[in-house]
């Protein structure tokens, strides 16, 4: 779907594989979101809301008979959640001048036209098969969002010509700090959510890195996975960047 890990073990690269990702994920921000409100919308309202526009049954181009519109995506706005209002024309022109430059693209260049523009924020993404599991691992992200815990959430509508899976991203406002993202990974571990996780900062998807990208760099920088032979039972969280385990 539009928000992509690291090409698996033995994955063909082609050229033109992440700027498809990037015009797909363009598109899914520009049609219209279902969005759940909670700073406005009463708590009460939130079960039917959530019945209704259960994942696996919104389309992600509606139908053919025009009874039903295009989604990008659904989303819970956490009662805390405050935009940021990041720079996002600067580091396209700062991104620019780096590709013109004779300078290396990394992480680590890329983290400094993050911290120089405040784009910051990041999210913890989960790739599962459309059905039951993906219906109910988002109504438990969803519930910690309206409770505050995240600051919010998106689910991926169902493709029925795409990606079998559909991916669920929890943001956080800055993927610099560890810390941060660590706590993130425990407030999704608690509501039960146990499949694997990768970390995106928003950076890379404002820039249109996604896999597959000429730079051969991972767009994740973080993965999580849940040991349940451990007492008690806990993430284990590598960062890419270092090749360090987290926890």
């Amino acid at each position: 779907m539009e928000e992509e890990e690291a090409p698996g073990d033995g994955e063909v690269e082609t050229p033109s594989t992440a700027e498809n990702y990037a015009a797909e994920a363009m598109a899914a921000d520009m049609d219209p979101w279902i969005v759940f409100d909670s700073r406005r919308t009463p708590r009460s309202e939130f079960d039917g809301w959530l019945e209704t526009n259960r994942p696996s049954q919104v389309y992600r181009f509606g139908d053919k008979e025009g009874r039903l519109s295009p989604v990008g995506w659904i989303a819970v706005l956490g009662p805390d959640h405050c935009p940021s209002g990041v720079d996002v024309e600067g580091l396209q022109e700062s991104w620019e001048k780096l590709l013109s430059s004779c300078r290396p693209v990394t992480f680590h260049t890329i983290r400094e036209l993050a911290l120089n523009h405040g784009v910051l924020s990041g999210k913890w993404l989960m790739h599962l098969d459309s059905g039951f599991k993906l219906d109910h691992a988002w109504e438990c992200v969803a519930r910690a969002a309206l409770e505050g815990k995240i600051s919010s959430v998106k689910v991926s509508p169902f493709d029925p010509k795409g990606e079998i899976k559909q991916v669920i991203c929890a943001y956080n406002q800055d993927f610099t700090d560890e810390g941060d993202v660590v706590r993130l990974d425990s407030v999704i571990r608690a509501t039960g959510v146990k499949c694997p996780l990768s970390y995106k900062p928003d950076v890379y998807t404002y820039l249109g890195i996604y896999r597959n990208n000429r730079w051969k760099l991972c767009p994740t920088i973080y993965e999580s996975k849940f040991d349940l032979e451990c007492v008690p039972r806990r993430s284990h969280i590598i960062n890419k960047v270092t090749n360090l385990e987290v926890t």
